[in-house]
């Protein structure tokens, strides 16, 4: 298993696997949408998408949003998606791709990796955790849905 920064290459499997994830949040599938999605940001350089492949086959993906902090004066990435097709769960892909995940940050000289995960979810939560993420203690976080 290897994880390399994926481009248009991996573009149709990358999509198909994105559709899956959209669909566990229970969204409506729409592949052709999530193609456009993807297709948009390798066009506009605007997220890096690292993808873990097993014998050819695209075994699952982490997509990181670049972001900044003003008080480190230093970028920070949001870990927004990652996602491990079913046949290869339970074989440590997603690990994986959360390690490869860090070494691109360090290597980008950031200054963290955010990440946020649903309350319910706890394989989540214990990956997570087991590589040294800590839930933040110190600040609320809070959105507003438009």
């Amino acid at each position: 298993m290897e994880v390399v920064l994926a481009s248009f290459e991996h573009l149709a499997e990358l999509s198909d696997l994105f559709d899956q994830y959209r669909v566990f949040y229970q969204q409506p599938t729409d592949l052709a949408a999530a193609t456009k999605f993807l297709q948009d940001r390798f066009k506009n350089e605007d997220s890096t998408l690292l993808a873990a492949i097993e014998n050819g086959s695209l075994a699952g993906f982490t997509q990181l949003y670049p972001s900044f902090s003003s008080v480190a004066m230093k970028r920070i990435w949001i870990l927004n998606d990652l996602f491990v097709a079913p046949p290869f769960r339970k074989q440590g892909v997603a690990k994986l791709l959360m390690l490869a995940a860090e070494k691109y940050a360090r290597e980008s000289e950031a200054a963290r990796i955010v990440l946020s995960t649903q309350i319910s979810n706890a394989t989540a939560q214990s990956l997570y955790q087991s590589l040294g993420y800590c839930r933040d203690e110190e600040f609320y976080h809070y959105a507003l849905h438009l």
